[in-house]
């Protein structure tokens, strides 16, 4: 007896190992996701990895692809990624996959359900994944907002950073006053500040939208472990139809007692034991959790050349059709939509992203706004319709763009923001200031400024100051200085917006260039006299 004992522990250590060495892998994996995400900011580092872990997700690719109408650089990352689902199986959801690695550790349910209760919604990540082909097919990217990586760095970048500064930097305003605990403190700051956090504390648009969505996935493991991967993730449709195919799969030993344990324990719910507590390959993530609590060691993984059994939950005919009719509607109403054209004309976009073909491009990663130095772009809501949402809008009055920085292009995984070189960008006009002499402090003769003049970081100012002499309602006369915009040399960095110092809505703002309309309603809102003719740029300079 005492001899078999010893033989099932040393039966057991292989598999305990094996358990150590998935948790390693994930933790690495993740650290250098994690690392590459901190990466994207710094200026001086090569862009290229920070755009790899897009570019080992097949289905960006593929994607990407199909709506920019040209093979994305990089491409073979992603052909290695299929070719490690071909040969292990979804290896990726179970090992790789920082989406997959967090729901791990933060599971807020007991692995103890077996597959019942959500097989019937598995249906839903191979209708999803339909829709996010064709919709890139006929031009748009728009659902890869709902692909894991784009979901992860969205969230990082969106909320997590920003709330992790502003944390940090509470926590170090209360535990400054302790005397002991300054210098630790300092030293903290100086190491964080330079590889980590920012040198400010970011505001972004839609953080709590963007970190409650990242918070409601994690809830839904309430409804079953893993229920992201399961029924939602369009990622894990695309490598469950190629892991049918894998090469080594997972199989039950004749010794097997029927205890149920590896049913229990399953993440994904894909072991049956109505049969034989076999398991679906294209829903089994090669966790190994199986093999490790089985108590007489009949899990395998042995190679196997047949292709994986189809299963109810598998998309049919119907799902076929209905991601088609979907894609294709989707496509034709964002097309036909009101705020894609509004956006295409008043948006303000990142350098050399022009609407709409940088809707069609956009995956909503948000590894742009982690990219900028300045916090200058920001999720969009519904400012450019549905379309629209997640995709970076430049916002000067939270933030510039910076006139010596282009990393948002470098950064970009698809190319729907051009990497254009630092001359070029210089060049690049995203808009046009326009002044609101009601608002602005020289026009309303309430005092002297020349904020915006003084920050303009063109080499020829595009902003000029013009000395007139003004009366006040008491009688008393003085001269002001009142700023013009040359409009030919402005590039709509937004620096003077943001620098504006009228609280509240700047007295000076960055318009998409030639929006004749906007300033047509502008001049018809009633702001004045002044706002039509320095709108104009009629008046003549000194």
């Amino acid at each position: 007896m005492e001899s078999r004992a010893s033989q099932k522990r040393a039966q057991r250590v292989p598999l305990l190992q094996r358990r150590l060495t998935r948790a390693v892998v994930q933790a690495l994996f993740l650290f250098a996701f994690l690392a590459l995400f901190v990466v994207s900011a710094v200026r001086s580092a090569d862009a290229g990895p920070a755009r790899l872990p897009f570019l080992l997700d097949p289905l960006v690719v593929l994607a990407a692809s199909l709506s920019g109408r040209a093979v994305l650089p990089g491409w073979g990352w992603a052909a290695l990624g299929l070719a490690l689902a071909l040969g292990l199986g979804r290896v990726w959801c179970g090992w790789l996959c920082p989406v997959g690695t967090v729901l791990d550790a933060f599971s807020i349910r007991p692995r103890r359900t077996g597959p019942r209760p959500t097989d019937r919604l598995r249906f839903a990540k191979h209708f999803l994944l339909l829709t996010v082909v064709v919709m890139a097919a006929l031009g748009s990217a728009f659902l890869l907002f709902l692909d894991p990586l784009s979901l992860a760095t969205r969230t990082l970048s969106v909320a997590v950073w920003p709330a992790l500064n502003y944390a940090f930097g509470g926590a170090q305003a209360f535990l400054y006053r302790f005397g002991i605990l300054q210098e630790p403190l300092l030293g903290l700051e100086n190491l964080l500040r330079r590889a980590v956090l920012p040198s400010f504390q970011p505001y972004l648009r839609l953080n709590l939208l963007v970190g409650l969505i990242a918070m409601g996935i994690v809830a839904l493991e309430g409804l079953g472990a893993r229920f992201w991967c399961r029924s939602l993730c369009p990622l894990g449709a695309l490598l469950a139809l190629v892991s049918k195919l894998a090469f080594v799969k997972r199989r039950v030993k004749q010794n097997c007692i029927s205890c149920g344990r590896c049913e229990r324990i399953c993440p994904t719910g894909t072991i049956d034991a109505g049969k034989a507590y076999e398991s679906d390959a294209a829903e089994c993530i090669m966790c190994l959790d199986c093999a490790r609590a089985c108590p007489v060691d009949a899990i395998a993984f042995p190679a196997a050349q047949a292709p994986a059994a189809r299963q109810p939950y598998d998309a049919g005919r119907r799902d076929v059709v209905g991601g088609l009719l979907a894609g294709t509607a989707l496509v034709g109403l964002f097309g036909a939509s009101s705020e894609r054209h509004d956006g295409q004309n008043f948006l303000l976009r990142p350098p050399g992203a022009l609407d709409p073909e940088f809707l069609d491009k956009c995956i909503r990663c948000g590894e742009c706004m982690r990219a900028c130095p300045t916090a200058a772009l920001h999720p969009a809501l519904f400012q450019a319709g549905l379309e629209g949402l997640f995709s970076p809008l430049l916002v000067p009055r939270l933030g510039y763009c910076d006139y010596s920085c282009n990393r948002c292009g470098q950064v970009c995984p698809t190319g729907a923001i051009p990497p254009l070189d630092l001359e070029t960008k210089r060049l690049w006009v995203n808009g046009q200031a326009y002044i609101d002499e009601q608002r602005c402090i020289p026009w309303t003769g309430d005092g002297q400024c020349s904020v915006c003049e003084e920050m303009c970081p063109v080499p020829v100012k595009a902003i000029w100051l013009e000395e007139v002499e003004i009366q006040r309602e008491d009688g008393a006369r003085f001269t002001v200085r009142r700023p013009h915009v040359r409009r030919h040399l402005c590039i709509g960095c937004g620096t003077c917006e943001n620098k504006c110092p009228v609280s509240g809505e700047a007295a000076i703002r960055v318009h998409v260039a030639g929006a004749e309309r906007l300033q047509a309603r502008l001049i018809g809102s009633g702001r004045g006299r002044g706002a039509g003719q320095s709108q104009s740029g009629e008046r003549a300079e000194p």
